[in-house]
């Protein structure tokens, strides 16, 4: 009877189908975040000096979020969902923001804004888009700035009402976009309000204890309201380790035959955040500026960046390109 009973199921077909399809489905990014399946509750982290389009893909994976799958028979492949910004670098650009997402709507597809990219006739003040859908998108998008370490960990705290009341209205938190997750670690280090560890009588306001609580009030949200979390963290090189990277990146190691002649960036770097930390991070993907530039024309140069994904570790790197007025051009080298 038990193996009978066992054999039999309690699901038919179409319900097994229907239970596995109702799970959280990969959230498919624009390159070079496609390399990896990224679900809900995933903590991303975005690694790289400055600059190396750490806060540009933020903003495209906030973008990709805020657009409809699909709006008046016009297919923008994105995931109709809330996004929350929290920018602790105070270096946010609005406006770079609205002017990206103007390209995104008049574009229609990705395709299409690649093209658009490449003649690079249009003034901003010509673009086309539909305002409504515009208005709809910026609703989507929320703010926050703070400014040292107690302001943020009280914006965690508060975020749960912010995801109920969204909700309410219909509307599903997909990601929460943090950059960048160090800003306040040398301030913090440099005041004497915040010591380096707490007394071990008493709980008190150390950057250890600070930072365990931004991690336990992170796993909260995620596991109340399941969404994926990126975060962007500053590098820390030294002059030798930089002149070693600038000479890797110019004369790759052919050595290794499956990799076409590039491997891995190679350039250990210095880990400043506590364990508490680097423990959360399920995924972590390093970017590199290049000393190439692509020219386009006499006035304008084209930025052009490498990234390695280091967590899971792949066997290859993507070489992306970020246009002045542009989303996002690549170039893949793969073994």
């Amino acid at each position: 009877m038990e193996a009978k009973g066992w054999i039999t199921g309690d699901e038919s077909a179409k319900e097994m189908l229907g239970r596995v399809l109702s799970r959280a489905r990969p959230f498919l990014l624009l390159p070079p975040l496609h390399r990896v399946p990224l679900r809900p509750r995933n903590v991303l982290e975005i690694v790289g000096p400055s600059p190396s389009a750490k806060t540009h893909l933020l903003i495209q994976a906030a973008l990709t979020c805020v657009l409809p799958i699909d709006w008046n028979g016009v297919h923008y492949g994105g995931f109709d969902g809330f996004v929350i910004f929290i920018d602790l670098d105070c270096r946010f650009d609005i406006f770079r923001f609205s002017h990206l997402l103007k390209l995104r709507l008049a574009s229609g597809s990705i395709s299409e804004i690649d093209r658009e990219q490449n003649n690079n006739t249009k003034e901003r003040s010509s673009i086309a888009y539909d305002e409504e859908l515009y208005t709809l998108c910026m609703r989507r998008f929320l703010y926050v700035r703070c400014y040292d370490s107690f302001e943020f960990l009280a914006t965690l705290k508060t975020l749960h009402y912010r995801i109920q009341k969204e909700k309410a209205y219909g509307t599903c938190v997909h990601m929460l976009l943090i950059d960048s997750i160090g800003a306040f670690h040398w301030i913090d280090r440099a005041s004497t309000c915040l010591p380096l560890r707490g007394n071990n009588n008493r709980k008190s306001h150390s950057i250890q204890a600070v930072l365990e609580t931004v991690v336990q009030e992170i796993r909260k949200l995620l596991l109340l309201h399941p969404m994926l979390a990126i975060a962007t963290k500053a590098t820390l090189f030294g002059n030798r380790a930089m002149n070693e990277a600038k000479w890797n990146l110019r004369k790759p190691d052919t050595s290794n035959s499956q990799s076409g002649g590039i491997t891995a960036l190679q350039l250990p770097y210095r880990e400043y955040m506590p364990s508490v930390w680097q423990t959360f991070v399920t995924h972590r993907i390093l970017l590199r500026p290049s000393d190439d530039h692509l020219a386009v024309s006499d006035d304008q140069n084209h930025s052009v960046y490498f990234s390695e994904w280091l967590m899971p570790s792949l066997s290859f790197l993507d070489k992306f390109i970020v246009k002045e007025v542009s989303s996002l051009l690549h170039e893949v080298y793969e073994g």
